[in-house]
């Protein structure tokens, strides 16, 4: 039987990583692209350097990490940015453009990419977040950015016609992010961290390991959602949980 591919970009740490080292586990091989390396499971990923916020360079990575690569199982875009928890009329275009290339642009550059590279590719997720649709104040660019995913994802379900696109929200999951979002914003100006600071020492705020076994898990199931879709996993997983969250979130004027 043929081993197992898969490509995880943003492998370097937290989701990335866990995905990673969970894949390994179950004999895949894995090809990597991330700013900083995924030194950590050297030499067991074939790994790239590259920093997604320069466009330019993500083609030439991908030529050197997947020369010769005909097949994949899974890729899974997971590389994006927070930003600044912050009120949209306070957020500049400039930065906005940042986290949108990050966040969506390089995305549609990888896909571009696997496109015109031939490789068949069996299943694609894209790690997209509860705030594309929950539009709570102070989300600004992250949550522009992952609806934008979200739709990239379902445009290019119509030319990967021979793959599964899924963006995919897995929940709370306890990275640097939640650590930056409790740190630099204020929870009376932006009701929706009230949330995240409760789930802190609960199995609502899932470590990167619980995270990564719970999405591959997921994996059969996405495939019964039409091709293009964005399925948040409590929806899947923890009905009630994604019934509180939608009932919880904060509304204008309210």
């Amino acid at each position: 039987m043929n081993q197992p591919h898969a490509l995880i970009t943003g492998n370097s740490s937290g989701l990335g990583l866990a995905l990673s080292q969970a894949l390994l586990e179950r004999e895949y091989g894995i090809y990597g692209c991330s700013r900083r390396g995924c030194n950590e499971l050297a030499p067991h990923v074939t790994d790239v350097r590259c920093d997604l916020s320069d466009l330019d360079a993500i083609g030439p990575a991908l030529d050197r990490l997947l020369d010769g690569v005909g097949h994949l199982d899974l890729v899974v875009l997971n590389a994006g940015i927070l930003g600044e928890i912050e009120d949209m009329s306070r957020l500049s275009l400039g930065r906005l453009r940042e986290i949108m290339d990050i966040n969506v642009w390089s995305n549609k550059v990888v896909l571009d990419w696997l496109l015109a590279s031939g490789i068949e590719i069996d299943q694609i997720v894209a790690i997209s977040s509860g705030a594309a649709v929950l539009g709570n104040r102070g989300w600004g660019g992250y949550a522009l950015s992952k609806a934008g995913l979200n739709m990239l994802c379902r445009l290019y379900a119509h030319e990967f016609e021979n793959t599964h696109v899924a963006a995919v929200a897995p929940g709370l999951v306890d990275t640097r992010i939640i650590d930056t979002l409790l740190e630099q914003a204020d929870a009376n100006r932006f009701p929706a961290l009230e949330r995240i600071q409760a789930a802190r020492g609960t199995d609502t705020l899932l470590s990167p390991d619980r995270a990564a076994q719970r999405l591959l898990e997921a994996l059969p199931a996405l495939k019964e959602q039409e091709s293009g879709s964005f399925v948040d996993l409590r929806q899947i997983l923890a009905p009630e949980e994604y019934a509180e969250l939608m009932a919880a979130r904060n509304r204008p004027g309210s």
